[in-house]
Formats: C-alpha cells, sequence, structure tokens
C-alpha cells in the first residue's frame, strides 16, 4: 500500500478542482499529501437521474481510495457529496468520509438567519438547501434558505470560459442586498474564485479552503500521535 498516514483522498467530477485544491494545500497543509479521483460522469448522471443514482459509483471510488492509502476521503461535488458521507456510512467506511461544503454551511448559518443560496447547476441546489438547514438544526438556530440558479454561468464554466464564470456568479451575489440576506453561499466549489470579486456587503462563503481544513484535520486525528 502506497500513500501513508498523512493521504488525504478527493473525490472530483471536474478536473479544474484539481489545482485549485493542490494550491489550497501548498498554502495552509504542506504536510498533507493529496490523492485526486477525477470522474465527470458521476456530476452527469446525477444530474439526470438524481445523486442517488450515482451511490454505487461514489461507494466503489470510496474502497479504492481507502484501498490506496487515504485516511481521509472529501468530496468536493456539492451534487453528490451528501451520498458520498452516506455512502461512507453505510460502507462502514475505515476512515472518515467528508464533504466539502459542510463547514461552509456552517459558517453560513452563524452568520444569520436569511441565506441565499447560488449554483450554477440547479441539481446542486437542494442537497445544499438541505444541509444548511440540517446546520440549522445542529446548531439549534433558525435558518430561511432561498435558492438562486445563476443562469448561463455553467454554459460558460462548460465552454473553458473560466472567468466569465466566475464574474457572472460574483455578479449574481452583488445583486443581493444586506436588506436580504444575511448570508451568501457559492454553492459548488468552482465558484471559490468569485468570493474575492464580490463587492456585495452580505458575508459570501465558499467551500474550498474551509472544506480541505475539516479535511486535513479529519487525517491527523485518524494519524493519532
Amino acid at each position: 500500500m502506497t500513500g501513508g498516514p498523512t493521504v488525504l483522498a478527493l473525490l472530483h467530477t471536474s478536473p479544474v478542482h484539481v489545482p485549485v485544491f493542490e494550491a489550497l494545500r501548498d498554502e495552509d497543509h504542506p504536510q498533507l499529501r493529496l490523492r485526486h479521483f477525477v470522474d465527470e460522469e458521476l456530476l452527469s448522471r446525477a444530474r439526470r437521474e438524481g445523486p442517488a443514482a450515482v451511490t454505487d459509483e461514489v461507494r466503489a471510488v470510496l474502497d479504492r481510495a481507502v484501498a490506496e492509502g487515504a485516511r481521509a476521503v472529501l468530496c468536493t461535488c456539492s451534487t453528490i457529496g451528501g451520498v458520498a458521507e452516506t455512502a461512507g456510512v453505510q460502507a462502514g467506511a475505515d476512515v472518515p468520509v467528508l464533504r466539502v461544503d459542510r463547514p461552509m454551511a456552517s459558517a453560513a448559518v452563524a452568520a444569520g438567519p436569511r441565506v441565499v443560496v447560488l449554483a450554477a447547476v440547479e441539481s446542486t441546489l437542494a442537497p445544499t438547501v438541505a444541509l444548511i438547514e440540517e446546520e440549522a438544526r445542529r446548531a439549534g438556530r433558525p435558518v430561511s434558505v432561498r435558492p438562486l440558479l445563476v443562469h448561463g454561468a455553467w454554459a460558460r464554466f462548460e465552454a473553458g470560459d473560466t472567468e466569465g464564470y466566475v464574474r457572472r456568479v460574483a455578479s449574481a451575489a452583488d445583486s443581493i442586498s444586506a436588506a436580504e440576506a444575511d448570508a451568501i453561499v457559492l454553492a459548488q466549489a468552482s465558484m471559490g474564485p468569485a468570493q474575492s470579486l464580490t463587492t456585495t456587503l452580505v458575508p459570501t462563503f465558499s467551500s474550498p479552503r474551509p472544506g480541505l481544513a475539516a479535511a486535513a484535520e479529519a487525517v491527523a486525528e485518524t494519524a493519532g500521535p
């Protein structure tokens, strides 16, 4: 078995996430070794048939990651993050299986009861809303979640126009005022760069950095003293 006690496996549904998480690792967790699993078909099928349709495929990736030495698994796709968490529990995975957007959801709930969720893919909205409501119940806080689809953004992403994609997301966030919301959630990890482009006064949250931090902590805990 290769790797060692500091290996974190990441399940992506787009290759664009690989350099993003590599850069965050270099900045914040240089001791962490990453192992990337990329399967774009998982998101395509989840969009067509619903997230539950990819349960078996996700479980297979988890099994492979653990077999190859992972001490934790982080799913970076918001559409199937809940599937990954559940699959890990049902399979009795020997390592923690985390979804990248849970720490973001917790932070948004702490910011206030009115949360707006922005997504470029419709299949991401329901899982993200459910996650925020779950975190609100966990925290004992009231929450009202308003989902908004950023029309046209995903077409830019699929065309390779990452800059246009991010700017469209940032523009959508800037259209939301403090009179409407206490927090804005950028539901997809690919939206992360939009956080630094927004000018809205509403606190805006993205998932990659806090999600990786939580996963790094989980790896450290499994590694022991």
